[in-house]
């Protein structure tokens, strides 16, 4: 659906965004992470047409961004929240996404329907006479989401949708986030939210001008360290840990009757593990899992350098 290959984006002798390379699938929702500068924002922009690449190659949906003719094509396909909502304050929130959808050239039934599901959706209903310039930030963010996805885009680009909203507005663009999801919207999300990114993102990729690490959140996470497992036992003996040294483990690690193993995928080996010792006459107490949390990846990966 969206595919890079070296794009590259310069302001004079600053470089935004360099080399860089990535694929997003149709239907997932893609997260976009790294530090204010990083060209995230300049990146989307790229990607919806409207700045120019210096160099390499971008498509999206099998449009080549900086093709002419396809430009227009790519406008028509995409919504995008940016990351200053541009409302119209003299017209209300029906207006709004009305005069946006006539843009869009969306027949009145199609207008009607989609205002109606939108605002619904996202609590504005209600509010749909009122207008736009009285609305808190909140509110106006929640009215840009919707008037994105009047035209019912096949891709829609957020940059920081929920940056500086109260925890209930937050909250409620993230569940609209998620029942697009849902609905299979491909989706490419710039956030700083890490824990938005880690609930709501299939992949994501860490950008610092150049991309850091791209993979699932869970991939990530193990990039920068292995899961552990920690287990309690009663008494720790000879026969338990010789039985362990006949599976296929990570370091392990004795601390009196604690036991702690480095594992690839914990949830699939803690049962071998378990049934070892017990084996073994071990009496378990306890189990826990540790890994690398999603911010420990990003703050290691980000400030990468090459």
């Amino acid at each position: 659906m969206i595919d890079t290959e070296n794009l590259t984006r310069k302001f004079g002798d600053l470089t935004a965004v360099e080399n860089l390379t990535l694929h997003v699938d149709d239907g997932e929702v893609f997260g976009f992470l790294g530090p204010n500068g990083a060209g995230k924002t300049t990146t989307v922009r790229m990607l919806c047409c409207l700045i120019s690449k210096t160099s390499g190659v971008a498509r999206v949906a099998n449009y080549e961004v900086g093709n002419e003719a396809d430009s227009l094509k790519i406008r028509k396909i995409i919504g995008l929240v940016p990351d200053n909502v541009g409302i119209y304050d003299n017209l209300t929130a029906y207006e709004n996404l009305d005069f946006y959808g006539k843009l869009y050239k969306c027949t009145k039934s199609q207008r009607k329907e989609n205002l109606k599901r939108f605002l619904v959706m996202l609590g504005l209903w209600e509010k749909k006479d009122v207008m736009a310039g009285t609305f808190s930030k909140g509110m106006k963010q929640k009215l840009a989401i919707a008037r994105a996805l009047i035209h019912d885009p096949e891709i829609l680009f957020m940059d920081e949708p929920t940056a500086n909203l109260d925890p209930e507005s937050a909250k409620t663009v993230r569940e609209f986030i998620v029942q697009l999801k849902r609905e299979k919207k491909t989706i490419f999300l710039n956030t700083h939210n890490l824990d938005e990114a880690q609930r709501i993102c299939d992949r994501i990729g860490i950008l610092n001008t150049k991309l850091r690490a791209f993979g699932t959140p869970e991939e990530l996470e193990q990039s920068v360290g292995p899961r552990k497992t920690t287990i309690q036992l009663e008494q720790i003996n000879d026969a338990i840990l010789n039985s362990l040294g006949k599976l296929s483990l990570g370091n392990i690690s004795r601390d009196e009757n604690k036991l702690t193993v480095e594992l690839a995928n914990p949830y699939k080996e803690n049962p071998l593990v378990i049934r070892a010792i017990v084996e073994a006459g071990a009496n378990v107490q306890t189990v826990s899992v540790s890994s690398s949390s999603l911010e420990d990846a990003y703050l290691r990966l980000a400030r990468e350098r090459e």
